[in-house]
């Protein structure tokens, strides 16, 4: 089914930008470039994370805008994995001494990392998304605000059938498991 669980952010494969963070287990190290496994659109949302974080517009990004950056993407790492990724990855043309990251190696980095994540765990995180209210459940209030969030135009009905499709025992609501199912292609 189309609709909000085919939306950015939101889909199947995860989007790298998410709202709660993710801890991974080891930092990427540097790595010869080749063609990205990325999808276009993931391409595209890192680049534009680059770009909106370059705040002096230089073409390369300072300790600061790169921690931001990467949290935008749903990476909230410490301050000595982003040091370490910036000394491996350091863009200093100049020979100023500053460290900082142009672009093709941020894009490296944020491939890494996004390929890195456990799909289950992306799913789960798009979960808390849904649910707005905290219940453990995606009920159709939750539906009608995510939509509402979203720019989505769906009538009462769309919303409700979007619910009874998935909504394996009956109860109303998208249980987790439920949740994990559909993004899961389980059902």
């Amino acid at each position: 089914m189309s609709g909000m669980f085919g939306t950015p952010g939101v889909s199947k494969k995860p989007s790298p930008y998410s709202a709660s963070r993710h801890h991974p287990s080891t930092t990427p190290s540097r790595q010869q470039p080749g063609p990205s496994q990325l999808s276009p659109d993931q391409q595209q949302e890192v680049r534009e994370a680059f770009e909106l974080f370059d705040l002096d517009k230089d073409q390369k990004l300072d300790y600061h805008e790169f921690k931001v950056a990467l949290r935008a993407l749903g990476f909230d790492l410490k301050k000595a994995e982003v040091l370490k990724l910036m000394r491996e990855h350091n863009h200093d043309e100049g020979g100023s001494g500053s460290l900082t990251i142009g672009l093709s190696g941020f894009m490296g980095i944020a491939e890494q990392l996004i390929l890195a994540r456990d799909p289950l765990d992306e799913i789960r995180r798009a979960f808390k998304l849904f649910d707005t209210e905290g219940t453990g459940r995606i009920s159709l209030r939750d539906l009608k605000k995510v939509a509402r969030e979203l720019g989505e135009n769906l009538e009462e009905d769309e919303l409700k059938a979007m619910i009874d499709e998935f909504d394996l025992d009956m109860d109303g609501a998208i249980s987790e498991q439920e949740f994990i199912k559909i993004m899961s292609d389980d059902v």
